[in-house]
């Protein structure tokens, strides 16, 4: 009974989101500024939206097939939680500053796993930036000084971005989206963020947000990197490495023509982006389902072989869960 699952997506409005997502709500809301592609964050379990197991949620779907859905180790080490939270994500505005905890602080904090993240520049704006880490080795002492006498962007890392840059953020990266990116996310299922600093901005009733300064201070990770961006070289119709941690894999694929994809050594589910194009894709057990530019679909692991067949050049993120 299984094939390629489609969800509909979960659209957040947020102060800060434009109108790239509109197109996904019925009613073209502006404002949107996250679609939650496939989501087993509690309160916001994704629902399937094609062929017989349409209404049903991504949790009784594990309940019922279980390793046949999500591979069977991920399943014995999951259970009924999905492991990972895809997003697109658009950005009117700075996003506020942030950071996240690693699986043993949230674990301890909030009984939660911890977030570890990656993003794919599916569009830019000219000039748009995102803050990745420290412009120098710094320590607690001297980032509480810089955030407490307002002049802690003095000491941030400021990266220019434009489509197709990817980046790997850890947890405890410090780190914020900036106006007029267009993001691919792909994280583990986790909805903690401690909220660092917000550029004083306040909302219509002359309130700031709440901010999460004693939270985040101890874990975040005040050691400079001088890279942060993937290096990786795009290959058509070859799927290329982007990311590779231990919660997730992601590869960029490229193709213009037919191509036969392989899981047979792979105990997982795969998850397809569809970030530019449209294709088909057979298991050559069920019916073919089509994949259209933004949207995204879970390929049950059970299906070894599958085919994917482009009506025109495409571009995906292929994601899944390796040892």
């Amino acid at each position: 009974m299984l094939y390629p699952l489609k969800f509909h997506p979960i659209l957040k409005k947020k102060i800060w989101g434009g109108e790239r997502l509109s197109y996904k709500s019925e009613q073209h809301e502006e404002s949107i500024g996250e679609s939650w592609e496939i989501s087993a964050v509690e309160d916001n379990i994704s629902v399937v939206s094609n062929g017989i197991l349409a209404d049903n949620d991504l949790q009784e779907l594990i309940e019922v097939y279980m390793g046949d859905l999500v591979g069977d180790r991920v399943y014995e080490k999951f259970g009924v939680e999905f492991p990972l939270l895809i997003k697109y994500i658009d950005a009117n505005d700075d996003l506020s500053i942030q950071v996240h905890p690693d699986d043993e602080t949230a674990k301890e904090r909030h009984n939660a796993y911890g977030k570890t993240e990656m993003w794919y520049i599916a569009d830019a704006e000219k000039d748009a930036s995102l803050i990745m880490g420290f412009n120098k080795e710094t320590d607690k002492a001297e980032y509480l000084q810089a955030l407490h006498s307002n002049k802690l962007m003095d000491i941030l890392n400021m990266e220019k971005v434009k489509k197709g840059d990817s980046f790997f953020i850890p947890a405890g990266l410090v780190h914020a989206i900036g106006k007029g990116c267009y993001i691919a996310e792909i994280q583990q299922t986790s909805d903690i963020t401690y909220r660092i600093y917000d550029y004083n901005r306040k909302d219509a009733e002359g309130h700031t947000r709440e901010l999460h300064t004693d939270l985040a201070t101890d874990v975040i990770d005040y050691h400079y990197y001088p890279k942060h961006k993937v290096d990786y070289t795009p290959h058509d119709n070859k799927s290329v490495q982007l990311v590779k941690c231990p919660y997730f894999t992601t590869n960029l694929l490229v193709f213009d023509r037919d191509i036969e994809k392989e899981y047979v050594h792979l105990d997982s589910f795969v998850i397809y982006m569809c970030i530019q194009g449209k294709f088909t894709i057979s298991t050559g057990e069920c019916d073919p389902v089509m994949v259209n530019k933004g949207e995204t679909v879970l390929v049950p692991a059970c299906f070894k072989n599958v085919t994917l067949y482009p009506d025109e050049v495409s571009r995906v993120l292929e994601i899944y869960v390796e040892e």
